[in-house]
């Protein structure tokens, strides 16, 4: 099993191996542990300031943090790209969204001042940062440091 992702249950938090075929041709994951459907963890995940910590800080793969907020233009620009990562990165690298607007507590944490901003995080800690609009290339070569 070299080419599967790595999971988390969102029910009860296990880690579960998945392979990448299994997934590509359209079966949906379950749980080994309490048999909750996966398939929702394949993309991006919205966190917030309350679920910051499980979902991002805690969680067994790097992080693409995504801050943005409704109102931005650029972020529309760079929305479609973290999505095509979000499904072409998946169970290598987890990507999360997070409205600044609506989480101030973790966008102070971090000082997010611009944005879009992309923090990359592995460990729970902070090892990137790319703020601003950035090519698709640049952000999966910033990954794959992470990766590493």
């Amino acid at each position: 099993m070299a080419d599967a992702m790595l999971i988390r249950c969102p029910a009860c938090g296990a880690t579960n191996r998945v392979p990448r075929d299994k997934v590509a041709a359209g079966l949906h994951p379950r749980c080994g542990r309490c048999k909750q459907q996966l398939a929702g963890q394949l993309g991006s995940v919205t966190v917030t300031d309350a679920t910051f910590a499980a979902d991002v800080e805690r969680s067994p793969l790097p992080v693409l943090v995504d801050a943005w907020a409704p109102w931005c233009g650029p972020f529309r620009t760079i929305a479609p790209v973290i999505e095509e990562l979000a499904s072409e990165l998946a169970g290598r690298v987890r990507v999360a969204k997070l409205n600044v607007d609506e989480n101030p507590m973790t966008a102070a944490r971090f000082g997010l001042r611009s944005i879009p901003t992309l923090l990359v995080l592995a460990g729970g800690r902070e090892v990137d940062r790319l703020v601003g609009v950035q090519p698709k290339v640049e952000i999966i070569r910033r990954l794959e440091r992470a990766m590493s």
